[in-house]
């Protein structure tokens, strides 16, 4: 921990005015001078108790940090909670300084949380903030910088004290209209009767039979039980949904209030449909805080949902490469799997990506904020795939009851 003398401006704290207290002192010791020798000798030990009393205000300090939620949706609470303790007999002086841009409405102009206060000795405080996180994103809490000093605050140590705290802020879930989404039946939804298994979805485990796959092999379990055993996998009725944003979209047409509107809908459909039964997917072709790929695979289970809503409270308006190399790349497909596409408008790179998925056979839906007049050898094959993303959110803003 790295700590930084300061000090208030005072008249103790100017060298120049220590200069000439000093001088002062040898003038009146060579005259004689009993009354301002007294004087500047309480002036200079004044000077010299505080630093010394300043030098050692941090030792014995003892502080903890802690927020009570680290993921919340917007218009959530969040309270952040600081003890110090002064664990020795010198009592202090202590200001606490503790950056939060970005949490704060830009109209208040805060970018900190600031509190000042005096702890005598072995005494113990509690400081809590109330603040609210009113847009989706990651924001950092911290670090936690201590300043302590004598009760004067003539001159004051500061050091970081702990790691910033991330919060990540989720889009804001809304209320959305019922709207009917691509699929594609293979033999209806007979569930245990299916004779066409996924391997997504693994039930449990038996003894390994003649015949099967190597890869159905669980080694874990044949380990475990000192003979091979196989993985049991579900039959095939649930369908599997893949998520797609395309941010190069947004980004060159600098929408970033159409981006935070599309994301609110993919997250609202996500929660929705996983509610629903659905196996769910993400992937978009942007950059995301902290780095890293912007794909969730198609995958059920209780993780899928919060990586989900991770990725897209991470998801920058930056795009990183073509969406369709992204997909060709980063993705391997389910067979089965439908496709929903988010972009900002309808044009060629929706067509190009129409394509792509047609060449699949993966049935695609295509949700855009801006809507525009195609060339006419596009319209017949094209635009009945195309829906407008007013078409899916509802009209009643607001949170819905699906967390």
């Amino acid at each position: 921990m790295q700590t930084q003398e300061t000090g208030v401006p005072s008249f103790f704290v100017i060298p120049l005015m220590q200069f000439f207290v000093g001088a002062l002192l040898l003038i009146a010791l060579l005259n004689g001078q009993r009354d301002l020798i007294v004087l500047t000798l309480l002036v200079l030990g004044v000077m010299v108790g505080a630093r010394l009393w300043a030098q050692i205000s941090l030792v014995g300090l003892q502080h903890h940090s802690r927020i009570d939620k680290l993921k919340v949706f917007p218009g959530e609470k969040l309270t952040l909670k600081v003890t110090v303790e002064n664990a020795k007999l010198l009592p202090i002086w202590l200001q606490m300084d503790i950056p939060a841009k970005g949490l704060f409405p830009p109209s208040s102009g805060e970018t900190a949380l600031m509190k000042e206060s005096s702890l005598l000795w072995y005494q113990r405080i509690h400081f809590d903030w109330d603040f609210i996180a009113d847009r989706r994103g990651v924001f950092q809490v911290g670090p936690l910088y201590l300043q302590a000093g004598d009760l004067f605050a003539f001159f004051s140590r500061q050091k970081k004290a702990e790691e910033p705290h991330s919060i990540i802020v989720y889009p804001r879930l809304v209320s959305l209209r019922s709207y009917p989404l691509p699929r594609l039946d293979f033999f209806g939804v007979p569930k245990a009767k299916n004779p066409v298994q996924d391997p997504i979805y693994i039930l449990g485990t038996r003894d390994y039979q003649h015949g099967q796959p190597a890869k159905y092999v669980h080694w874990k379990a044949s380990a475990r039980h000192n003979r091979l055993q196989q993985k049991v996998f579900e039959s095939t009725h649930q369908e599997k949904i893949l998520l797609v944003v395309d941010v190069g979209s947004f980004a060159r047409h600098q929408a970033e209030e159409d981006f935070e509107r599309a994301l609110e809908v993919v997250a609202s459909l996500a929660v929705r449909l996983d509610q629903q039964g659905h196996a769910l997917g993400l992937i978009a072709n942007g950059c995301l805080v902290g780095g890293g790929p912007a794909i969730v695979p198609v995958a059920r289970n209780d993780q899928q949902m919060p990586a989900i809503l991770e990725l897209l409270a991470r998801l920058q308006m930056k795009h990183d490469g073509d969406i369709i190399e992204v997909l060709c790349h980063r993705l391997t497909f389910s067979w089965g799997a439908s496709c929903i596409h988010f972009s900002c408008e309808e044009d060629e790179t929706v067509h190009s990506i129409k394509s792509y998925f047609h060449q699949r056979r993966i049935p695609t839906m295509f949700f855009v904020c801006q809507r525009h007049v195609l060339p006419e050898r596009d319209r017949f094959d094209f635009r009945h795939d195309i829906h407008h993303l007013d078409e899916i959110r509802s009209r009643e803003e607001g949170l819905e009851g699906t967390r």
